[in-house]
């Protein structure tokens, strides 16, 4: 079967695709996929670049859709032919966070799903959604899931609510989508008025140029009454932080996911006490979670957006296209 390896210590430049062994037949409690589609997430742009070590020829894609070719015994909840959808952290299956570190996430602390098969336990997949494509269905994995957790399982989010996201990646595309399926009202950001005509027709009720509007906190009140918003799904990290303190009501729900604008920096404490705002850091979800997001979306018509598709063979390029930062949305690998 055809794999993607990186060598250490990364880069693009040195993704591999080499011929691997198909792997065994599955022992108890597992099963055999074909992997048919992946998604592209930032967190495995940080492996692929080098820019988080991992092991030498680690097999990256921490997302990866396909069928069940075959299952071992005592697993009852998948037979020889279900679409499923893997988990970011195989190991919590329910309850509150008990992971804080990538050692168990595939396509990192250990293999992932850029190749054509796999043996894993069961419990590493759910059922995908009934009518998505496998390349829809690897999009729920990581960003998916982290805009659900984000929104309903953390923010408790309620129709009438107003929900803050900003730019146009795969997590805030998914946010505000599931804003608009739970009758939540949406500002979104972006610094390209091509991205802003997008998220209009996604649903988006208000749209601004940050670029434009550097202080768009203040703005962001203004929006929604001056009261501020409900939540804030806030992927940019220190340099965006402050802004979205400034936008979120009192009392409201910030939402901290990414560090696109740096680690570390300062944070306006007084302000944020001010607001008696909640902000929560989180790092995608449960097994549970990922099983109640798919319950949602079947009882809906949500579906994902994806900018474009590669070949397993071109992934290098895959993550070029990403690094270059014009996509909308995701962006998939299909094989």
């Amino acid at each position: 079967m055809k794999v993607a390896a990186v060598r250490s210590p990364g880069g693009l430049d040195r993704l591999e695709i080499n011929d691997g062994a198909e792997p065994a037949e599955p022992g108890p409690g597992e099963i055999r996929v074909r992997v048919h589609a992946s998604s592209l997430n930032y967190h495995d742009y940080g492996v692929v670049s080098g820019r988080k070590p991992t092991g030498d020829g680690r097999i990256p894609m921490s997302d990866g859709a396909g069928v069940v070719e075959a299952v071992g015994t005592g697993v009852e909840e998948f037979v020889v032919g279900d679409a499923v959808v893997s988990t970011f952290f195989p190991t919590w299956l329910d309850g509150p966070a008990r992971i804080g570190d990538f050692t168990t996430v595939p396509g990192d602390g250990v293999d992932g799903y850029a190749c054509e098969q796999v043996v894993r336990p069961a419990t590493w997949f759910t059922h995908a959604p009934k009518g998505y494509r496998h390349a829809e269905a690897a999009t729920l994995t990581t960003a998916g899931l982290t805009a659900w957790r984000a929104l309903v399982v953390d923010g408790n989010l309620k129709a009438g609510d107003t929900v803050l996201t900003l730019g146009t990646g795969g997590v805030s595309i998914f946010a505000l989508q599931f804003a608009k399926l739970m009758g939540a009202r949406v500002i979104a950001t972006s610094s390209s008025d091509e991205k802003i005509e997008r998220l209009k027709e996604l649903g988006a009720d208000h749209t601004l140029n940050y670029k434009r509007e550097p202080e768009w906190g203040a703005h962001v009140k203004e929006l929604n009454g001056g009261r501020g918003v409900d939540h804030v799904i806030e992927v940019g990290g220190s340099g965006t932080l402050p802004q979205s303190i400034e936008a979120v009501r009192i009392g409201g729900h910030i939402s901290m996911i990414g560090v696109l604008t740096g680690r570390v920096g300062e944070v306006p404490t007084a302000k944020l006490m001010a607001k008696q705002a909640r902000l929560q850091g989180l790092i995608v979800g449960s097994r549970q979670h990922q099983i109640e997001m798919i319950r949602a979306l079947e009882a809906g018509s949500m579906r994902p957006v994806i900018d474009r598709s590669f070949s397993l063979e071109e992934i290098a390029d895959a993550f070029r296209y990403e690094e270059a930062g014009r996509h909308f949305g995701k962006i998939c690998l299909e094989f």
